[in-house]
């Protein structure tokens, strides 16, 4: 069934909201591969991820950094193999979510992509299947911004030629909501298929009953 929201831009997260969570074994495997324990694993790739997404470091950079706060040396073979399991680790997709997108493409619905990611995440957005469904893809380390930080809302806003009161945000983290709620855009924390295409069928709901108000004044 294709969904119709005119005169809106649906713009969407994509961890956790298009992609799912990381499995325990992609988890496991790269706790392997580092050869720490879990607990300081995780400590460390949470510590310098924002700068990663924000396009401050490099992958390789955010890589030996994690290293170096951990007190140990990677080898080249190593970095290159914990890349590739992380990234690895954020391709698999939650199918329902995909289907909302093409029900909203087939229906002349405009959508965008907004997800805090590195460098290295923004070709595969951009040569996926999915891209196909999206009129503009924003990454957060090209902006140089991330969220939830009010002014990558503006600036995607801005780029999409619309005024913030004309965008949706979805989103798993209901920060990131919320500092776009703050700015006049319409929100909606994702937790699940069923609830997101719940808001999507409302929001269109609304704006065919709006246009049949105009059509009878």
């Amino acid at each position: 069934m294709n969904i119709r929201i005119p005169d809106r831009v649906i713009v969407f997260d994509y961890g956790e909201v298009i992609s799912v969570s990381q499995s325990e074994a992609d988890r496991a495997a790269l706790v392997a591969l580092s050869g720490l324990e879990p607990e300081l694993f995780w400590r460390l790739y949470d510590r310098h991820r924002d700068d990663l997404d924000q396009g401050i470091a490099l992958p390789h950079e955010y890589w030996t950094r994690v290293a170096h706060d951990a007190g140990v040396e990677w080898s080249p073979a190593q970095l290159q193999l914990l890349w590739a399991a992380d990234l690895r680790s954020w391709i698999s997709v939650e199918p329902g979510t995909i289907e909302l997108l093409a029900a909203l493409h087939a229906g002349g619905t405009r959508v965008a992509l907004l997800s805090n990611a590195g460098f290295d995440f923004s070709d595969p957005f951009r040569h996926s299947p999915m891209a196909r469904y999206f009129e503009a893809m924003f990454v957060s380390a090209e902006l140089g911004l991330i969220k939830p930080d009010p002014e990558i809302y503006r600036v995607v806003a801005e780029r999409l030629g619309i005024e913030l009161a004309q965008m949706v945000f979805v989103d798993n983290k209901a920060v990131n909501v919320d500092a776009a709620v703050a700015l006049g855009v319409t929100g909606h924390h994702f937790t699940g298929v069923a609830g997101l295409r719940a808001f999507l069928h409302e929001l269109a709901g609304r704006a065919e009953a709006g246009a049949d108000e105009q059509q009878s004044a």
